[in-house]
């Protein structure tokens, strides 16, 4: 996977800035630099030219104040009328020093906010340099929250432009948290390497578009969080070789539906038939239907790579029990893979292994975790989905693909990402169960990688986010979406990434 975005912790960050600094490499005059000149490119677009503009920098104490301040006046060198406002007693004194040698003026908040509340309203862009990588996602306080507070309030059409400094304050810069006041962006314009909170939920809405800073940093370990790109697909995706037949490209076997929820059944297996694994068998009470949409599933038990068992099951429903029971016992005894889903989560045995993953919403997934003895409810799950995510797969053994408007991965060895490729319009009734087919297939056309590398289920769990939300914008781009249509739209999505 050569596309990846990764993110890297605020210590690793630090630990890699360290020798850098002890050189002597200038790295505060670097980000600034690269900031002045991001927010001059956004002052361009947005009113034509540079000079003219009025900036607001928004400083608090840290290091990321004294980048805003030190961006702050070259900006004015270049014609831009620059206002900073200081919500701490100290800040960044060098910084402050060029601004107001580049003839920026200073604001200091000690008191009500209103005033500079306003001077920020009336700005062609502010720039957010309160809070840095030491957030913890608690919010901004004090004199600066209320500032903040303040901005928040305004009218959307009256609210300015916003960059963030590094990370947008108040957000949690390592896990995306944001319990308490955070200042949204536009664009964030982030140093060294991506933060977590940067793509993590809940707090990656607060990012807006943002772009990477290269420091020159020599960053090592593990990344913390990571993004599959489209181009990326291709590395994962089972393409069939020229002597391929049905059982090398994989066989994924189907427990889903009822005749009470029969179209889990047939979006399930439409969605692996369309993926194009090798074969899928179903098993089930709505056989007559699913072999009517889809002629080449194979009615019945035998040899199968990978289950999808869960979607349109009750766990009362004792044949589909019995049939899930059986599949389990497959996973655990033969290594077959898994995608264990809806009705099947309450089902799922005490440890498994990395080779299943479940594919719960927030709510479903803290039933798991209270089945195992957990205090969680489903808002602690949104407020830190990578937490519980974490959690499930330590009490689980899984590979846990935790759905919502960002997908949160976390498996084997640490892995983690984070998908934001899905329109709004997928969340509808059945898309659970295409996602849940479309993996299925993955595993089924992958077992060997899956059972060599722990960590690879979570890669193909991420691939499967990332092609399913891209069929969901193929399927009708920009308007309302059925899961029937983005199980159609799956090859031609599939083909079009293999393609680039």
């Amino acid at each position: 996977m050569r596309n990846v975005l990764q993110t890297w912790t605020s210590a690793q960050v630090r630990a890699a800035e360290e020798p850098l600094l002890a050189l002597g490499v200038p790295l505060m005059e670097r980000a600034a630099f690269a900031l002045h000149v991001r927010t001059a490119a956004v002052l361009r677009e947005r009113r034509g030219a540079v000079a003219g503009a009025r900036v607001v920098v928004l400083a608090g104490p840290g290091n990321n104040g004294g980048d805003a301040l030190f961006a702050g006046a070259l900006l004015a060198r270049r014609g831009v009328d620059v206002h900073a406002v200081l919500t701490a007693s100290r800040v960044h004194e060098g910084g402050l020093g060029a601004l107001v040698q580049a003839g920026g003026r200073v604001v200091r908040v000690d008191g009500p906010v209103d005033d500079a509340a306003a001077l920020a309203a009336g700005a062609d862009l502010v720039l957010d340099g309160l809070l840095g990588i030491g957030a913890d996602g608690s919010g901004v306080r004090g004199a600066a929250g209320a500032l903040v507070e303040a901005l928040l309030a305004l009218p959307e059409d009256g609210r300015p432009y916003v960059v963030a400094v590094d990370v947008p304050s108040g957000l949690g810069v390592d896990d995306g948290r944001r319990d308490g006041t955070v200042l949204d962006a536009d664009l964030t314009v982030t140093f060294g390497a991506r933060k977590p909170g940067l793509l993590l939920p809940p707090g990656s809405r607060a990012a807006g578009r943002v772009e990477l800073v290269d420091l020159g940093l020599d960053l090592t370990g593990p990344p913390a969080v990571a993004r599959l790109e489209p181009a990326d697909v291709a590395d994962l995706w089972p393409v069939p070789a020229s002597d391929a037949h049905k059982y090398t490209r994989g066989v994924v076997g189907v427990v889903a539906g009822s005749r009470a929820y029969q179209g889990a059944a047939l979006l399930t297996t439409s969605a692996a038939v369309l993926t194009g694994v090798g074969m899928v068998r179903y098993l089930g009470d709505v056989a007559d239907m699913v072999v009517a949409a889809h002629p080449e599933v194979v009615v019945g038990h035998g040899r199968v790579q990978a289950w999808v068992f869960g979607p349109g099951v009750s766990p009362d429903d004792a044949g589909q029990r019995r049939r899930i029971e059986y599949a389990f016992e497959h996973v655990l005894e033969r290594g077959e893979a898994a995608v264990v889903d809806a009705g099947a989560l309450e089902l799922l045995p005490a440890h498994v292994g990395p080779h299943a993953v479940l594919t719960p919403h927030a709510g479903e997934l803290a039933r798991v975790l209270v089945q195992r003895g957990e205090d969680v409810d489903r808002a602690a799950v949104e407020a830190q989905p990578l937490l519980w995510a974490r959690r499930a797969h330590e009490l689980t053994g899984a590979t846990v693909l935790l759905k919502g408007p960002v997908t949160v991965v976390a498996g084997a060895q640490g892995a983690a990402y984070a998908q934001a490729d899905a329109p709004a319009w997928l969340s509808t009734a059945g898309a659970g169960d295409v996602l849940a087919g479309l993996l299925g297939a993955l595993l089924a056309g992958r077992i060997d990688a899956v059972n060599e590398d722990p960590s690879f289920a979570a890669a193909l769990a991420a691939a499967a986010a990332l092609v399913h939300g891209r069929a969901a914008h193929r399927a009708n781009p920009g308007g309302p979406i059925a899961a029937r249509a983005v199980a159609e739209a799956l090859p031609g999505t599939i083909a079009e990434l293999l393609r680039a």
